[in-house]
C-alpha cells in the first residue's frame, strides 16, 4: 500500500508569506493531505502557519519543525492550542533538538541534553494541551501551578518528534504520537523503523498510533538535468553544510567514506567537489529527481516502504516557486 502525500514546503529565497498561502492553497487544491512548514532562520513558523491557516479550508497543516530550544515547552503548547483553534483543528506539531549548527549560532542557546530535553517537552506540551494544572518535575524543566487561561482544544494536535539516530527515533515510539524523518534513503528507513517498533513496545504503545513521515526532497521539472543537478546541490548543503548530524546519518545508512568526503570537501570551500560527490547512486538513494517520469518512479520507491503512513513532498534549496509549483503538480496525489 503507498503512503499517503504530503507537502514539504520551501522556505528559503521565498517572495512572501503570501507565497506560502499560495503554494499551500495549491496543494489543497492538487490533494495532498498535509502541508509542513519548517521553522530555520528565515520567516517563523507559527506567524506563517497562521495565515495558510485562514488562506485554505481542509488541508491539514504543521510545522516541522519547531525546535525545543528556542520556546520553552509552555509556550510550545500555548502556541500549539492557538494554531489547532486558528486552523479548526487542522495541526499536527512536529517537534526536535534541531542541530548545535542552528541552537548555538542563530539562537545562542546551549546545545544541552538534546534527547531529555525533547522527551520533557513532549510530555509537557501533551499536558498543557490536555486544559490540567501542569505541575511537572523533570530533569531540564520544572513547572508549577499554572494551566491553560483559554479553553484547551476539544482535539489536541498530534506531537510528532524528529529523529535520526538509533535513539531519537526510538523515543519518537515511546513518547510521541508519530516520527518525522528526513534525509533518508529507503534501507536507512527501513533501519531506523526497527527503532521505532522498539520504542513502541517499551511505551507499551500500539504501533498504529504513531505516525511515521518521510520528508523526501523531490524536483520532478521537463529539464530533468536540472532537476537533479538541484537536488544534488541541496543534499551536498545538508551532508556538508548543517553540522554532523546529516553526514553521521548518511554514514550509518552505509555511506560513511562518502558522507565525510562530501564534509571535507564543503567544509574546505569546494562546494563545487562536493555537490559532484553525490553521484548518481547516492542522489537516487535520498532524493525523487529528474524529469516527472522518472521523479514519480523514484518516489516510489519511498512511498511503497512498510511502516511510511506519509511521504512529503519536499523541494532543493535552489528551487524557485515555479520550480516547486511544477513538482507538486507532476508529484500529486491524482497523478
Amino acid at each position: 500500500m503507498s503512503a499517503e502525500r504530503t507537502v514539504h514546503l520551501p522556505v528559503a529565497a521565498q517572495p512572501s508569506v503570501e507565497t506560502l498561502v499560495d503554494l499551500t492553497q495549491q496543494a489543497e487544491e492538487l490533494g495532498y493531505e498535509r502541508a509542513w512548514l519548517p521553522e530555520t532562520w528565515g520567516r517563523d513558523a507559527v506567524t506563517s502557519l497562521t495565515a495558510m491557516a485562514l488562506g485554505t479550508e481542509e488541508i491539514g497543516l504543521g510545522p516541522s519543525i519547531l525546535n525545543v530550544y528556542s520556546r520553552s515547552p509552555a509556550l510550545i503548547g500555548q502556541t500549539a492550542a492557538t494554531l489547532q483553534e486558528v486552523s479548526d483543528g487542522r495541526m499536527r506539531i512536529g517537534l526536535g533538538p534541531s542541530g548545535p549548527v542552528v541552537i548555538q549560532g542563530w539562537h545562542g542557546a546551549e546545545f544541552d541534553r538534546p534527547l531529555r530535553r525533547t522527551r520533557e517537552t513532549i510530555d509537557i506540551v501533551k499536558n498543557v494541551l490536555s486544559g490540567e494544572t501542569v505541575n511537572y518535575d523533570g530533569d531540564c524543566f520544572t513547572l508549577a501551578g499554572f494551566r491553560l487561561r483559554c479553553d484547551a482544544p476539544e482535539t489536541p494536535p498530534a506531537i510528532d518528534a524528529a529523529g535520526m539516530g538509533p535513539k531519537s527515533v526510538e523515543l519518537a515510539g515511546r513518547f510521541a504520537d508519530g516520527w518525522h524523518a528526513t534525509v533518508f534513503t529507503p534501507d536507512g528507513m527501513r533501519d531506523r523503523l526497527e527503532d521505532l517498533r522498539r520504542g513502541v513496545e517499551l511505551g507499551n504503545r500500539d504501533a498504529d498510533d504513531v505516525r511515521v513521515t518521510l520528508s523526501l526532497t523531490c524536483c520532478a521539472l521537463e529539464d530533468g538535468e536540472r532537476a537533479r543537478k538541484l537536488a544534488r546541490q541541496h543534499s551536498a548543503f545538508y551532508v556538508g553544510g548543517m553540522g554532523t548530524y546529516y553526514r553521521d546519518s548518511l554514514a550509518r545508512q552505509g555511506y560513511e567514506e562518502l558522507a565525510n568526503d562530501i564534509s571535507s570537501a564543503w567544509g574546505s570551500g569546494d562546494k563545487e567537489r562536493a555537490t559532484e560527490l553525490v553521484g548518481d547512486e547516492l542522489l537516487d538513494d535520498l532524493c525523487a529527481a529528474g524529469t516527472p517520469e522518472r521523479a514519480r518512479e523514484e518516489f516510489q520507491k519511498f512511498a511503497e516502504i512498510e511502516g511510511v503512513d506519509a511521504v512529503a513532498v519536499g523541494f532543493p534549496r535552489g528551487a524557485t516557486v515555479e520550480d516547486a509549483r511544477e513538482t507538486m503538480t507532476a508529484l500529486a496525489p491524482n497523478e
